[in-house]
């Protein structure tokens, strides 16, 4: 166990197998708040491999390369927009406020240059959610930039929303029956009693979002991330949460009957009154989670 209390001491990572040398500077001068500030700030001690120095960090560390020249000049990469949601649930995971809004700027002005390969644009959708009743049942609407938006009751049901972005929408009793979402950004919305059953999410980005009672049966959640999200009385029995990142996320009394939970990320969640009867709990997170009245009558763990 070490100190790094000079600030322009190097610093070799170990990020998920692959190396990386920088500086104490690097890691703490521009985002202040972030994780690796923290971890770097000379209040913590950091844990290094005896025999190389290396301090190792389990994460997938190809994407690694672009925090650090983040950290080091300011500037976003320049990726293909599948790649951003990879980056940004990186830059999520260490806390980097600055880079995640980054990415949200570079994504939304690319929208804006580029003419869009999809059936209609925000400004349709705009139109659109004036009439009584709207539906996008199977239309493609991939890459739209539909945050903020009222999508209240729209039906988005077997349609393509692959990569959309809608943070801080409002989708209450929205439907997205087998919709494919994979990588589309649900950051913040409101997705109370919307209806996800058998939706392809994965890789989804929902943090902080508000999907109380909301229906998530037979969904693929995969490489999803709900952190710190609200999915009180919400049913996702069947669904596939592998490697899904729910650390924080409020689940009391959801329905998570033969859910798929391997290494799943339930780190410090409520699951009080949670149904987990008969679930594999083997390798699931659970460090400081809430279990009080769930129901664990033959659960594996």
């Amino acid at each position: 166990m070490a100190k790094d209390s000079d600030s322009s001491s190097l610093v070799r990572l170990n990020i998920g197998g692959k190396k990386f040398c920088t500086t104490v500077d690097t890691l703490t001068q521009r985002e202040p708040d972030s994780m690796l500030a923290a971890m770097f700030s000379g209040r913590h001690t950091v844990c290094r491999d005896p025999e190389n120095g290396f301090i190792f960090v389990d994460r997938d560390g190809k994407h690694f390369r672009h925090i650090l020249n983040w950290l080091r000049d300011g500037v976003v990469p320049t990726l293909k927009d599948c790649q951003y949601s990879d980056l940004l649930r990186e830059a999520e995971y260490y806390q980097l406020l600055g880079l995640m809004d980054g990415i949200s700027d570079v994504l939304n002005k690319r929208k804006k240059e580029e003419e869009l390969d999809t059936e209609l644009t925000r400004i349709d959708i705009i139109k659109c959610i004036q009439s009584e009743r709207v539906r996008f049942r199977g239309v493609n609407l991939s890459g739209l930039d539909l945050s903020k938006l009222d999508l209240s009751f729209v039906d988005f049901s077997y349609a393509c929303i692959t990569n959309v972005f809608f943070s801080r929408a409002n989708l209450q009793c929205a439907k997205f029956r087998d919709v494919d979402a994979e990588g589309a950004i649900f950051r913040s919305a409101t997705l109370r009693e919307c209806e996800f059953t058998g939706a392809n999410l994965r890789r989804a980005l929902l943090t902080g979002a508000n999907l109380q009672s909301a229906n998530l049966q037979d969904a693929c959640l995969i490489d999803s991330s709900f952190c710190q999200a609200d999915l009180r009385s919400a049913h996702l029995q069947n669904a596939d949460l592998t490697n899904a990142n729910l650390e924080g996320a409020t689940l009391e009394g959801a329905n998570l009957k033969g859910a798929k939970l391997s290494n799943t990320n339930l780190r410090g969640a409520n699951l009080q009154r949670a149904y987990l009867r008969q679930v594999n709990l083997r390798d699931t997170h659970l460090e400081g989670a809430k279990l009080d009245g769930a129901n664990l009558l033959g659960a594996i763990r």
